[in-house]
């Protein structure tokens, strides 16, 4: 009776543990289903992708009537004819230029000042990466003839309490003002002189013309870094006072100073709610005026949706603009590409034939262009990289975008420009209206999210769906391999006791292994720093050392910690040391996958489509050559070429000649892309380096274990 009693109160295992014990127990499927379903998952998501809209009501673009009128356009006009004309001059100066911009903005009762600047220089060092941005540690690199001078004007809100602000910027180089650039502004300066007179303004606007001789966003991040963390003690830069030739920048003022329309300090305005950056492009479109939009900032930040939203919507129905996001040109004409969007096609005429109600698939033409965007927002979100001036205000969590508009015929004809610069005009005012009315920031849209078109988009809640189904095989595989390896070791009666504990510490020594590799992944993210010290190298030169110091470093931790690179495999727990090895390199590949995607979700479900593969299929070379059966050898064979594939340099070279073109590349150019992600302080640079490496090493490593 007691032993039935003690049968029955025997407690039942939950139903989640039945389910972890049956995933861990079918792993090799689970995880094949699981990846197989991410992939199929990723190319789902153009047909996923939904229709744009407007989440923040008191936005209502388009609800007032332009007030920008062609006397505003003539206005500007003139503007342009002198700017250009100071560029004809031979004995003119880039001083007389900002002079002229100055003149025109305090004509319009605006407060002018001037903010100089010193050129930002990119060099590597280790703690960029954890510092407010753009913290001025490269100042000291300026010289007394190297530096730039922004010219801000501002205009102070009737309606206003002073405590919001929206910036216009025109970037422009006064050493070569081009009609491209010269167009910009005559555009910016028809708004700011509608906006000067405005009795429904209720932000202040900024109009501020960055000095782009030494790059667009150096100027627009320096200002930017005095305006949100002013700086109120000495530091070690080159001033006035140390150099004769600064006394130019004295010069720019000294007209409007006797008028008392120059603020000689730095002034401000509230808090910025957004921020638009506006180019016009050189050459024409040729077939109708267009508008490219680029958001992209630093490590995958977004503005929010609802910006582009209103650009779109005024552009394309208020202006008649044809809205252009990025593509990969070269995924439009590919084959496979084309082959997917038929199939969703016949699959979505298939859905509806069963119920109407079915709105799945769509045409494989729209399907290919909406991959080719897809691709690009996800490249350029995980590249980490901003994709314009824009970039810096996102750094200070100010929504942004840089509006570049494309004429259709050239700028040169007269009733032409005056065209253009009205359509121009009336765009930025709709869309100053409609931010304009916001009582708060930008807060009711997504500001995670990929464009398929520039009038849809795919959310977050979508896309993270097939990066889960990318790494979701990698916890249980790890838990297969680590039970597999406890359960595998012959067991003798006499040493029961010994050897239960060394069993289940000994995945340590392969923890320690797998430390050991990823330690060496951050020597090696640190190494370009010493590299820069050298002079006179090439990148070529730089890629080279970088490769031997990297191979030197890991035989020196291997050295210091004791640990041998391969051990002897004498016996049997020998031999499935690798079994071990493999599922703490799974849980680390995890875990830092994971990590990546709180940081830029683009750069982590790029990194799981590569990664997760070899880290799955890993197995050692000499088990599967002994095997001697077709799915072994096509195992060994697929390990093989993703081991190359997959090593950083290689995979950089095989994606740069499949999107443009394998002509002239060289070891060299993988240096130049690594530097352009430390200058821009990209983590993507410190995930290839401290997850991709080791995790691809680690991998390497099991397919040579001598088992």
């Amino acid at each position: 009776m007691g032993a039935n009693e003690n049968s029955s109160a025997k407690p039942r295992v939950r139903p989640i543990v039945r389910l972890g014990i049956f995933l861990i127990s079918h792993s090799n499927i689970v995880s094949l289903v699981c990846f197989l379903a991410g992939v199929v998952a990723l190319l789902l998501l153009p047909v996923l992708a939904k229709n744009t809209y407007i989440s923040e009501n008191a936005l209502m673009p388009g609800s007032a009537n332009n007030m920008l009128s062609t006397h505003h356009v003539s206005d500007a006009n003139k503007f342009i004819k002198d700017l250009t004309d100071l560029e004809l001059r031979s004995m003119a100066s880039p001083i007389e230029s900002q002079k002229l911009i100055a003149q025109y903005m305090s004509a319009l009762d605006a407060e002018v000042t001037f903010h100089k600047f010193y050129p930002q220089f990119s060099q590597f060092h280790p703690l960029h990466f954890f510092t407010s941005p753009d913290s001025g540690i490269i100042s000291k690199n300026g010289t007394c003839s190297s530096f730039g001078v922004n010219t801000v004007g501002i205009i102070r809100a009737p309606r206003g309490d002073g405590k919001e602000a929206i910036v216009l910027v025109t970037p422009y180089n006064p050493n070569k003002v081009g009609l491209g650039e010269a167009v910009s502004l005559g555009i910016a300066y028809s708004v700011f002189s509608l906006l000067s007179h405005a009795t429904w303004l209720a932000k202040d606007i900024i109009w501020f013309v960055a000095d782009s001789q030494y790059g667009e966003y150096s100027a627009v991040a320096s200002w930017l870094r005095e305006y949100q963390a002013p700086v109120f003690h000495k530091v070690d830069i080159v001033t006035s006072e140390t150099c004769n030739e600064s006394s130019t920048f004295d010069e720019l003022g000294q007209g409007l100073y006797l008028d008392g329309k120059l603020n000689g300090d730095f002034r401000r305005a509230g808090t910025m709610a957004a921020a638009l950056v506006i180019k016009v492009a050189e050459q024409g479109n040729q077939y109708e005026d267009s508008l490219n939009i680029y958001a992209e900032a630093s490590n995958g930040q977004m503005p929010n949706l609802d910006l582009i939203n209103i650009v779109n919507y005024l552009a394309v129905h208020k202006q008649g603009l044809r809205i252009k996001v990025k593509k990969m040109w070269s995924l439009l004409d590919s084959w496979w590409l084309n082959t997917v969007g038929i199939i969703f096609e016949s699959l979505g005429k298939i859905a509806r034939s069963l119920n109407p109600q079915w709105k799945f698939g769509i045409p494989a033409s729209e399907y290919v262009e909406g991959a080719a965007t897809l691709a690009s927002s996800l490249y350029y979100q995980g590249l980490g990289v901003p994709t314009g001036p824009h970039g810096a205000f996102r750094d200070y969590q100010v929504d942004a975008i840089t509006l570049e508009i494309s004429p259709k015929v050239s700028l040169t004809k007269v009733i032409r420009r005056n065209e253009f610069i009205l359509r121009g005009g009336r765009l930025i005012e709709g869309v100053i209206r409609s931010i304009n009315n916001l009582l708060e920031k930008f807060h009711q849209s997504f500001f995670l999210y990929l464009l398929t078109s520039p009038g849809k988009f795919v959310s977050v809640g979508v896309y993270m769906i097939p990066f889960a189904l990318l790494v979701a095989p990698l916890p249980i595989v790890a838990a297969y391999l680590h039970s597999n390896a406890s359960s595998s070791t012959p067991q003798n009666p006499s040493t029961l006791g010994v050897d239960a504990n060394h069993k289940s510490w000994k995945w340590l020594n392969s923890a320690r292994k797998v430390l050991i590799f990823h330690l060496w992944g951050v020597v090696v993210s640190l190494l370009p720093f010493f590299l820069c010290q050298l002079p006179n190298t090439t990148p070529t030169m730089n890629f080279i050392l970088w490769g031997f110091a990297s191979a030197f470093s890991l035989l020196i931790l291997f050295f210091i910690s004791g640990c041998p690179i391969f051990e002897a495999a004498a016996s049997q727990p020998e031999k499935n040391r690798w079994t071990s090895l493999k599922s703490v390199t799974i849980s680390t590949t995890f875990i830092g996958l994971s990590l990546m995607s709180v940081i830029n979700f683009a750069t982590a479900e790029i990194g799981a489509l590569l990664i997760v593969p070899i880290c799955l299929l890993a197995r050692p070379l000499k088990l599967d050559i002994q095997a001697k059966s077709w799915r072994t050898l096509l195992r060994a064979s697929c390990n093989i070429a993703l081991g190359f594939v997959l090593f950083p340099p290689v995979a950089f070279v095989l994606l740069k000649g499949a999107f443009e073109d394998f002509y002239g590349i060289n070891v060299g150019d993988y240096w130049n892309w690594v530097e352009s992600l430390w200058a821009w302080n990209s983590a993507t640079y410190l995930y290839v380096g401290v997850v991709h490496l080791p995790s691809w090493a680690l991998c390497i490593h099991i397919l040579f274990h001598p088992c």
